[in-house]
């Protein structure tokens, strides 16, 4: 959309994917966009969130149509001392992002958490339950959308949970390594969330871009996207190693059901993240497979590529 309200075809003035080497920004790099749509990908070398006045200037100088900022500080435990960086990061950048995107007349997708929320709720959060960040990272995160919200109306923030991948450093592929290390695997069960491919982020995101040049502006805002059913971490170690049994990798001898206060962390995390995907169906008609057909589709890429 533009400064005015007016549509603007992303085919003709191309999308801007701040992020190159993370989880969903890799992901959209092998997502299947639109014939003739122009994509630009910046890594950190070329925009650093860390260095907002950069940042902003980036943005300004591509004059894209769509923004979509898929790059984040997320080292949870991390942030408990690395305060500073991870709100630069996840609150100034964005905000950057933001003003650039209101210069321009362009839209912006932010990606943020589900640990925004304190998890004290009884079932699945809605977008307009109250957030209570209970870490570092969840209140940076938290920032980030006010700054957005606050600096520009065309946005959409893009809450998500539990995110994975076939490459990097996230719990399946920690599972996996650690499965094939140990005999034994003790794994939290007391915090339930939505186990969420980053692929299956990905395709929502360009699902998003292809709507949003017809979108009225009440189709802007805060919306929640995450795979369908919900389990614990144990519960999602468990169907890791099934799934990964079944393709013939080693796998633990015993899994083992822990509380949260058995395995303590520098940061806290939420015990209920569940989120409510129904805005985002219902304004979209977006939505996710469940999460078990999403890990077997991981570990079939993993096995693939050895």
């Amino acid at each position: 959309m533009s400064a005015e309200g007016g549509a603007v075809n992303p085919a003709v003035a191309g999308i801007l994917v701040v992020g190159r080497t993370g989880q969903v920004a890799r992901e959209l790099q092998r997502a299947k966009w639109p014939a003739g749509l122009a994509v630009e990908f910046l890594g950190r070398d070329a925009l650093d969130l860390a260095r907002p006045l950069e940042a902003h200037a980036a943005v300004v100088a591509r004059r894209a149509a769509i923004v979509v900022n898929a790059a984040a500080y997320t080292a949870v435990d991390a942030a408990e001392t690395d305060r500073e960086m991870a709100f630069a990061v996840n609150g100034d950048g964005p905000a950057a992002l933001a003003e650039a995107c209101g210069e321009t007349g362009a839209s912006l997708i932010h990606l943020s958490t589900d640990y925004v929320f304190d998890g004290t709720k009884q079932g699945a959060y809605t977008e307009d339950d109250p957030i209570n960040p209970v870490s570092v990272y969840g209140a940076s995160k938290a920032a980030g959308e006010h700054l957005v919200r606050d600096r520009l109306a065309h946005h959409v923030i893009l809450r998500t949970s539990w995110v994975y991948c076939a490459v990097g450093r996230n719990f399946l592929r920690t599972m996996l390594r650690l499965g094939a290390e140990r005999e034994q695997l003790s794994v939290v069960d007391d915090q339930q969330g939505c186990p969420t491919s980053a692929a299956e982020v990905a395709r929502a995101i360009v699902e998003l871009i292809g709507a949003l040049g017809h979108a009225g502006a009440e189709r802007f805002g805060t919306f929640h996207f995450c795979a369908k059913g919900a389990t614990t971490w144990y519960g999602f170690a468990r169907e890791i190693f099934a799934a990964a049994q079944q393709r013939e990798m080693k796998v633990p001898r015993v899994l083992t059901p822990i509380a949260t206060s058995q395995y303590p962390t520098p940061a806290r995390r939420p015990l209920n993240s569940v989120l409510s995907c129904d805005k985002i169906s219902d304004s979209y008609g977006i939505s996710a497979r469940p999460w078990p057909e999403a890990v077997a589709d991981c570990l079939d890429e993993i096995r693939g590529t050895g």
